[in-house]
């Protein structure tokens, strides 16, 4: 090899090891920038121990305590049972890693955000009588597709998942938990534990008794009774909720209990619902035992507790 073709060679190894440490500082510096923008807020080995959660946005004020395993919804107009699933959710996006970048260091930076005291929302996590985390979130970024938010009494901004923001805006009701068998909502009660289902309308009373895998029907003369057609319909009666509670009516209103629903379950537990007839507009009022609240039920949802007994018959 010439002098001159030895020169061109190392020349051109010389380049393409200055592009590869050069790309490799580059890799280097985007993979430093994802890890200090991944971050988790609360530790997951902490989400056991929440019991509280407070929030304070949109000018409205409401807590998210737990009880018994069983999270209640706390404001102005009372307590009421919480869907458990939602509350899980929502602390789930504390508790798992996600991209969360900086986005100022500065608190000049806050108004800007809608991270000052006076604009941003508010949410407290306690545990045991501490607080676990304490964040504020301001406004949504240029995209739409995330929020800005920042610890309480600290400067550093970041931005994330919007859908922080839309738990803390949201109505209320939404965190309701409005399924006249709550217990439904996380399968600790599903049609496999339903021994027998009495369904009084009037003066028709239909009975369905578990016998084997399948369904008796008494009350109405039924030839051949769809044993999915029951199926479908005792799942219907577990998972039929209302579309908020009222205070209008109260648990011992004689409305409530012209017609009734009785649920009894496999560990000998029994479960009334008490209604009332449909309104004009096909609403109803629902009273459960051993609960205070009183549920509207949309007439969508009322449409669907009471079938004619023909409807049970196999075609």
């Amino acid at each position: 090899m010439t002098y001159k073709n030895r020169l061109i060679f190392l020349l051109s190894l010389i380049a393409v090891l200055a592009l590869f440490f050069a790309g490799s500082f580059i890799f280097n510096i985007d993979a430093g920038n994802t890890r200090a923008s991944s971050m988790i807020w609360l530790d997951s080995k902490l989400s056991g121990r929440v019991d509280r959660i407070a929030v304070s946005a949109d000018g409205r004020n409401f807590e998210l305590v737990k009880r018994n395993n069983q999270w209640f919804v706390f404001n102005d107009e009372g307590e009421y049972p919480a869907r458990n699933l939602r509350v899980e959710d929502f602390l789930g996006i504390f508790t798992k890693r996600a991209a969360w970048p900086v986005r100022s260091s500065s608190s000049s930076s806050h108004e800007r955000f809608g991270l000052d005291n006076n604009t941003a929302g508010r949410l407290t996590v306690y545990g045991e009588n501490s607080v676990l985390l304490d964040l504020l979130a301001g406004y949504e970024d240029i995209t739409g597709q995330e929020v800005y938010v920042r610890r309480y009494a600290q400067s550093e901004v970041r931005s994330g998942d919007r859908l922080l923001k839309t738990y803390l805006t949201s109505q209320i009701s939404g965190w309701y938990n409005l399924r006249l068998i709550p217990e439904s909502e996380d399968a600790k009660v599903s049609v496999k534990n339903v021994q027998r289902l009495s369904v009084y309308n009037g003066d028709t009373t239909l009975v369905f008794t578990r016998r084997n895998r399948g369904w008796t029907v008494s009350g109405a003369e039924i030839e051949n009774p769809d044993q999915n057609i029951i199926e479908n319909y005792i799942d219907v009666i577990l998972n039929t909720e209302g579309d908020n509670f009222d205070d209008s009516v109260s648990a011992d209103d004689p409305e409530l209990g012209k017609n009734r629903i009785t649920v009894e379950l496999d560990n000998g537990s029994v479960i009334t619902i008490r209604l009332s007839e449909a309104d004009e507009s096909g609403r109803r009022y629902a009273n459960v035992s051993g609960r205070d609240y009183i549920y509207a039920i949309p007439s969508w949802a009322s449409s669907r507790l009471f079938t004619e007994p023909s409807g049970f018959e196999k075609q």
